[in-house]
């Protein structure tokens, strides 16, 4: 049980009584929960938190569940994060589906707690354990997180606080797009008033630093940044 505090899940479910009772069930296995009520919220948590297990409402009001599951099986942050798909479709096809887009499980509605919690303690058996990342290694390019350094060959970079939080926010979740608004909202705060283009100052700032790595940092136009490893 005090292992549980560990695994941190995310619930992602529009009807409020099944979402609260989930919740409340693996609360009470002291797992460490999160909530979402569409696809929207989930994305927003997903871009700033590590989970290690997802349970998935088919039937979003913003979104189908498969939808999400694809996203998360191309995310290198979430790939190999297990995901349980919670729905009242049950057909054998429906089934399939589910299990097709990336799904580890599949529990329908109405469902047994017993169940659900036999099912998510089989998934988080399989979860293995990683160490707390503090040296991330892109080659040439390496940030300390614990000294709070940035390396370009062996060669210290000066960053300001700001362009090393924007750095370190992007390289933790490789391949994950964030927005303007919540690098702004996960670095500046929500009590300092800012518009986007403060971010772009910043972004603007770090890759002439960065020089040759500067590629790490990548502009989805109209949208905000992330960081491409896979050049």
């Amino acid at each position: 049980m005090e292992e549980n505090s560990k695994i941190k899940i995310l619930i992602i479910e529009d009807d409020h009584d099944i979402r609260d009772l989930i919740r409340l069930q693996l609360k009470l296995q002291n797992y460490d929960v999160a909530v979402a009520s569409n696809g929207a919220e989930a994305m927003s948590k997903i871009e700033s938190e590590q989970f290690h297990l997802f349970l998935i409402d088919r039937m979003l009001p913003d979104t189908n569940g498969l939808e999400l599951c694809k996203l998360l099986r191309l995310s290198p942050k979430f790939k190999e994060v297990p995901i349980i798909l919670v729905t009242a479709l049950s057909q054998p096809e429906n089934i399939i589906e589910g299990l097709d887009a990336g799904a580890n499980d599949y529990i329908t509605k109405p469902f047994d707690i017993n169940i659900l919690h036999a099912r998510v303690r089989a998934q988080v058996r399989l979860i293995k354990p990683k160490k707390d990342l503090k040296l991330l290694d892109f080659g040439s390019l390496k940030i300390d997180i614990e000294k709070c350094s940035v390396k370009i060959s062996s060669e210290s970079v000066a960053l300001t606080n700001t362009e090393f939080q924007i750095l370190t926010t992007l390289a933790l979740t490789p391949g994950i797009v964030h927005t303007r608004e919540s690098l702004i909202l996960k670095i500046l705060g929500d009590d300092v008033h800012v518009t986007n283009r403060t971010i772009d100052t910043h972004i603007a700032g770090l890759r002439k630093k960065l020089k040759e790595c500067a590629k790490f940092v990548e502009t989805i136009r109209g949208v905000g940044y992330r960081f491409q490893d896979n050049e």
